[in-house]
Order: structure tokens, then C-alpha cells, then sequence
């Protein structure tokens, strides 16, 4: 036996799993993307429907690191609740347990044709959808492929002693033995980064007889454990408190039920027993051409046992589970973050939807930000508080930076392999960018007139004060309304947003009028009138960057 070749070809097959794994998981986002936006940004607070909303998706991306990853970026974004979130993570669990079940039913014989079928699409296709259908084909026929590939590269050690000695040590008849199996598993999973490979390398080995059924299921464990350090990662670098919570909730969700499982442990086997029997499943240790042939339907049942008994009872207990999170976590820090530059993980580009959604938060923040600006120039020109207006010129400085931050980590989504409306996304995400940072102009050429006004003491008739504060108070109105925008397009939204346009270029041809009128009888000086007139401009160009951002948002132009 050349063990060289048993390693090679059981590492082999299991890249192709792992392979398989991303292109079906890629294509399926790529067919689905728009539709599994649309179905998690709409999640109800009902913790029950949010789970099934979990298990949906991500039975159709086949992945929840893929689905915990989106929705801790749609959090981070304002666009779901911390509760909605850990519910539907408690879906995402039980929807991963369907690519466990597939493999159990053994459709080796249909990888090839199913890798001819898939190529043929994807290479020759001219539809784009076509395209994304053969990626999802040839990815399913590739897992199965692997799996052919290492169960082959398997065969041979099962007869030899020096293994069998290594594998007895994987024991699941005491407690000490439970644990070695779970750490085991938990660390191989945290490796590949895949729980979906480690269970799919688990049935090979118990299928090949080198792992029985009980230390199978404690690894099966270990691994529901290790798969939560893809949503740790994805928090790290954030300093949104609410990405920390959902992740530690999902880590919190899974460590506490593998505990409770190794508690009961016996039991929980003959559990698995019994509902596969029940499920018309033959019995488990059934022999065939030196295979234990069945062992990977009781794995598989194992797993959606495990994960559905687990989402079950944090359901009813999801208020608890939230409050502990919340303790666990880092603490929010609202005056630190105000001004704190974009931190965008590269892990976030495999997921697209994810890294839109990571963008998009980082764009609203850098609304609040101009918002702020705005609000407090203006309040400064009502005080004629030069202290107050000294905060213009950090908060300038900061929108140009984040402009350069976003609209590089959009350029670098861009370069990723992305659907036609993801792409029109990015195009629309760089405009509203742009239109923030103009916004942030405007309000920078209003505060330098604003501190001339202050040190010259240049007086302005009650009048024109009333003005400025009037169309200043449509411009934040308009700020607020794409704000709105940015994270959940409003109902009759282009509606509201032309009315406040209309609004704004009415005033301003009012006000300029009024003004005139003013300069002619004396009542208003040439000087602070110039500045008026200018200031009013300014207000203008702000309400038209608006418009530009709310056709961004509507995908119009």
C-alpha cells in the first residue's frame, strides 16, 4: 500500500468537494441573488418564520457560513434587527443539513454526467442564466465526484493495522472520548471552513468502517461547533456592536447544544435510530462489497436531528439567548465610530450580496455623517458659535476619505465574478458616493461663508435667517428621505423625493426674489446679500445631489 497515494487522492477529492461546494453555492447566488435579497431584507419579527425564512435560503445556496455572512452584514447595515437575524440563523442551520442528505442518498453515478452536463452549460452557453445553472450542475457533479475520489483513496487502510489503531482512538463510548472526537471535529472544520466537506469526510470515513456510528455523530458535533468561526471572522475589524452579537449568538446557539447533546449522548443515538428506522431506513451496520452502505443515512438524520431539536428550543428561548450575546460582546462606543474610516474584509468579496450590503452600510454612515455636517454648520450660523462650526472641516475631510475607501472596495467587488443586477448595484452605489461627497462640498462652501459672517459680524435681516433655516430644513428633510432610500426603498419614494427638489428650487427662486427685492428698498446690504444669494445656491446644488442619490437608489438613469 503507497500511502503517499492514499493521502494525495483522499486530499484530492476532498478539494473537489470543497470545489463543488463554491461553485454550487456561487451559482446558486448568482441565479438567486436578487431573490434571496429580497426574501431576508423582508424576514418577519416572527422568531418562527424567520427560522423557516433561514432554512429556505440557505437550502438554496447550500451554505450558512454563506447565509450567516449576509445576514451579519444586513445588520451592520440597519437593514435587519439583532432578533430577526438570530432567528433566521436558526433556520440557516437546520437548511445546512440538506447537503448532508444529498450525499447520503449516494448519487455517485450520476458525477460525471452531471460534470459533462454543467461544463457544456457553463463554457457554451450564451445565456447568462444558462451559464449560472451549468456552474450550480457541474458543482453538484464535482461534490459527488470528490466523494467517489476519496472513498477510493480510503479503500485500501481499512485493512491496515497502523490505522486502525489511529481511528480506534476516535471512541465515542466515555466521555473524554465524546470530547476528543468533538475538539476534533470543531478544529477540522475551523481549517477547511466548511462544515458541509468535514461531514461529507466524515461519512466516508464511517462508511469505509474506519469511524463507528457514535464517534461519527460526536464528530458530526464538533463540527456543527467549528462552523461558527466563519461568522467570528466576519466580525472582525467592525465596530458595529450588532455584527459581534449575531455572531456570538450563532456561536452561542451551537456550543450550547453540542453541550447539551454530550450530556445526553446515549440517547441521543438510539434517538437517530429510531427515526431513521422510522423514516424507512435499513439497518445500520448492512454490509455491502465491504462498505457499511447505510451508515451515511444515520449521519446524515443526525445532523437535521441535531440542528432542528437545537432550533427548537432556542426558539422558545431566543430573548435569553440575545440578552447573553449582548453581554459577551464588545460594549458600543457611539463617539469613537462617528469618524472611524471603512474596515472592509476580503472575506466578504466571496459572498457578493454580503459585500454589497457591507457597502451599502458604510455608504449610510457616510449620510449621517454629511447630515451631521449640515446640521451643525447651520446651527453655528443661527448661534454664531465659531466654536461649534470648527467640527466642518474634520467632518469634509472624513467624506472624501470615505469616498476613496468605498468606491475602491467597490471597484474591487466589481473585479469578482457578479451577476447583471449586482453589477448595476455597484454602479449605482459609486453614484450615491459621489453625490454624498458633493453634498459635503456644498455644505464646506457654506461654512467658509459662515465664517466669514462670524468674524466680520456681518449682520442678515430676520428675513434672510428665516430662509436659510427654512430651505436648510427641506435639505436635511431630503438627506433623511435617501437615507430612508439607502436602506429600504420606500413606497412612492421618486414621488417624495421630486416633490422635495420641486420644493427646494421653488424656495430658492422665491427666496432670490424676496432678496431683490430687499437690495432695491434698502433693507438688506450688498455684502451679507451676496453671501444670501450664494449660500442659497449651495442649498440648491445640495437638493439636486439628493435627486441624483434618490435616482441611484430607484436605478433610474
Amino acid at each position: 500500500m503507497n500511502l503517499l497515494n492514499v493521502f494525495i487522492q483522499t486530499l484530492g477529492g476532498l478539494g473537489l468537494f470543497i470545489l463543488g461546494m463554491k461553485m454550487m453555492t456561487d451559482g446558486l447566488q448568482m441565479s438567486a441573488g436578487d431573490r434571496i435579497k429580497k426574501i431576508l431584507s423582508a424576514v418577519s419579527s416572527n422568531r418562527v418564520v424567520g427560522c423557516g425564512t433561514g432554512a429556505f435560503v440557505t437550502a438554496m445556496v447550500q451554505s450558512s457560513s454563506a447565509t450567516t455572512v449576509m445576514l451579519i452584514s444586513f445588520v451592520g447595515a440597519g437593514m435587519m434587527t439583532l432578533q430577526q437575524a438570530v432567528g433566521v440563523i436558526l433556520g440557516a442551520n437546520i437548511g445546512t443539513t440538506i447537503t448532508a442528505q444529498m450525499i447520503a442518498f449516494k448519487l455517485t453515478s450520476v458525477a460525471l454526467p452531471a460534470i459533462a452536463i454543467g461544463v457544456g452549460l457553463k463554457f457554451f452557453s450564451k445565456n447568462r442564466r444558462q451559464r449560472y445553472i451549468g456552474e450550480v450542475i457541474l458543482g453538484f457533479g464535482l461534490l459527488f465526484f470528490g466523494m467517489t475520489v476519496m472513498k477510493q483513496g480510503l479503500a485500501p487502510i481499512k485493512g491496515d493495522p497502523q490505522f486502525i489503531e489511529f481511528f480506534t482512538k476516535f471512541d465515542a463510548g466515555s466521555l473524554s472520548g465524546i470530547l476528543f472526537c468533538v475538539a476534533t471535529g470543531a478544529v477540522l472544520t475551523f481549517m477547511i471552513q466548511s462544515s458541509s466537506a468535514t461531514v461529507g469526510l466524515t461519512m466516508t470515513l464511517a462508511a469505509q468502517g474506519l469511524l463507528d456510528f457514535p464517534a461519527a455523530m460526536a464528530l458530526v458535533l464538533g463540527e456543527n461547533i467549528g462552523t461558527t468561526i466563519t461568522a467570528q471572522l466576519a466580525t472582525i475589524g467592525s465596530k458595529n456592536v450588532n455584527t459581534h452579537r449575531a455572531a456570538r449568538a450563532h456561536t452561542l446557539f451551537n456550543v450550547i447544544g453540542v453541550v447539551i447533546m454530550i450530556a445526553i449522548f446515549p440517547f441521543f443515538i438510539q434517538l437517530i435510530e429510531i427515526v431513521s428506522v422510522a423514516l424507512g431506513a435499513d439497518p445500520l451496520n448492512q454490509v455491502t462489497n465491504n462498505e457499511l452502505v447505510n451508515v451515511s443515512r444515520y449521519i446524515a438524520n443526525g445532523h437535521s436531528i441535531f440542528n432542528i431539536l437545537s432550533a427548537c428550543v432556542f426558539l422558545i428561548f431566543l430573548p435569553w439567548l440575545i440578552r447573553v450575546a449582548i453581554m459577551i460582546s464588545p460594549k458600543e462606543d457611539k463617539e469613537s465610530d462617528e469618524l472611524r474610516l471603512p474596515n472592509f474584509d476580503h472575506r466578504f468579496l466571496d459572498t457578493p450580496i454580503a459585500a454589497l450590503t457591507k457597502a451599502r452600510s458604510e455608504i449610510i454612515k457616510m449620510s449621517d455623517v454629511a447630515m451631521k455636517m449640515l446640521k451643525n454648520t447651520i446651527e453655528a450660523f443661527e448661534k454664531r458659535d465659531s466654536k461649534k462650526l470648527n467640527k466642518w472641516r474634520r467632518y469634509e475631510d472624513h467624506l472624501d476619505s470615505v469616498q476613496r475607501e468605498i468606491t475602491s472596495y467597490l471597484t474591487r467587488i466589481y473585479q469578482s465574478d457578479l451577476n447583471q443586477s449586482e453589477a448595476r448595484e455597484i454602479s449605482s452605489m459609486m453614484r450615491m458616493t459621489n453625490n454624498i461627497e458633493r453634498v459635503g462640498d456644498s455644505i464646506e462652501n457654506i461654512a467658509l461663508m459662515i465664517e466669514d459672517i462670524i468674524e466680520n459680524k456681518t449682520d442678515f435681516s430676520s428675513q434672510a435667517i428665516f430662509d436659510i433655516k427654512k430651505i436648510s430644513n427641506q435639505v436635511v428633510d431630503f438627506i433623511a428621505l435617501v437615507q430612508e432610500g439607502i436602506r429600504l426603498e420606500p413606497t412612492q419614494f421618486m414621488k417624495q423625493a421630486q416633490i422635495l427638489e420641486d420644493n427646494i428650487d421653488f424656495m430658492r427662486e422665491e427666496m432670490r426674489q424676496n432678496h431683490i427685492e430687499r437690495l432695491r428698498s434698502g433693507t438688506c446690504a450688498n455684502e451679507p446679500g451676496l453671501m444670501f444669494s450664494d449660500m442659497l445656491s449651495n442649498f440648491e446644488k445640495m437638493g439636486d445631489y439628493c435627486y441624483n442619490i434618490a435616482q441611484a437608489v430607484a436605478r433610474i438613469k
